[in-house]
């Protein structure tokens, strides 16, 4: 049986404090709308910067764990330095797509540009964007040091479901993503609209942060 969503699982996720840092950096787009005036499109584009960010720390999770299995010999060194290059022009590919297709959709004509092109336009569509990308960094640091080598992550995961991983993730935030970019895009309300693309990001985190607690709670059953 799966376990169920309770205050019980709220409270024991968000004990961590890796919990409440994401929640935090989930919550920092807001300061950029109240102080900085940032609308749909850099906040979009943020986002979109995310999904590179994730592409890292996923090409260092699939190499770190690939190693750790090397080790014990349970993956050939070739498995390895194949999957890890195959995920970066494949996963690159996939951003590259979807950025051109987010930009086009906030209505920025960049034509087709080139992935370089295409990460200057995202970090000069609001002001102080590197420092908002250098938060979500720095989380994603925490997470890959504090879970993944800290908590022994490195010598559990599967180099193929790590490859994979990010995919299901982005396709599920961001087609929520849409829909709010849709409704701050369209009305006469565009505001509303940012706040609501804001609180569809939030939500995911705490979902992620749930399953994180589920997973440790496994961990600790078996």
């Amino acid at each position: 049986m799966k376990p169920k969503i309770s205050p019980s699982l709220i409270a024991r996720a968000y004990a961590d404090p890796l919990s409440w840092l994401n929640l935090a950096v989930d919550l920092l787009p807001l300061w950029a709308i109240l102080q900085f005036g940032w609308g749909a499109t850099p906040l979009v584009a943020l986002y979109w910067l995310e999904n590179l960010v994730i592409g890292v720390f996923t090409v260092l999770r699939m190499v770190g764990a690939g190693l750790v299995q090397i080790r014990q010999g349970a993956l050939n060194v070739l498995g390895v330095f194949f999957l890890a290059p195959f995920f970066c022009v494949h996963y690159g590919a996939f951003c590259w797509g979807h950025g051109i297709f987010i930009a086009t959709f906030a209505n920025q004509e960049i034509g087709l540009p080139s992935p370089e092109g295409l990460l200057r336009w995202a970090l000069g569509t609001g002001p102080h964007m590197l420092w908002f990308l250098g938060a979500i960094i720095a989380a994603n640091l925490a997470a890959y040091l504090i879970d993944f080598i800290g908590r022994g992550d490195i010598a559990r995961v599967r180099v193929d479901e790590e490859m994979t991983a990010p995919y299901g993730r982005i396709v599920t935030l961001h087609v929520a993503i849409i829909l709010g970019a849709m409704f701050a895009f369209g009305t006469d309300e565009p505001l509303m609209g940012v706040f609501l693309l804001i609180l569809i990001r939030v939500a995911f985190g705490i979902f992620l942060s749930l399953r994180r607690r589920m997973k440790r709670d496994a961990q600790r059953a078996e």
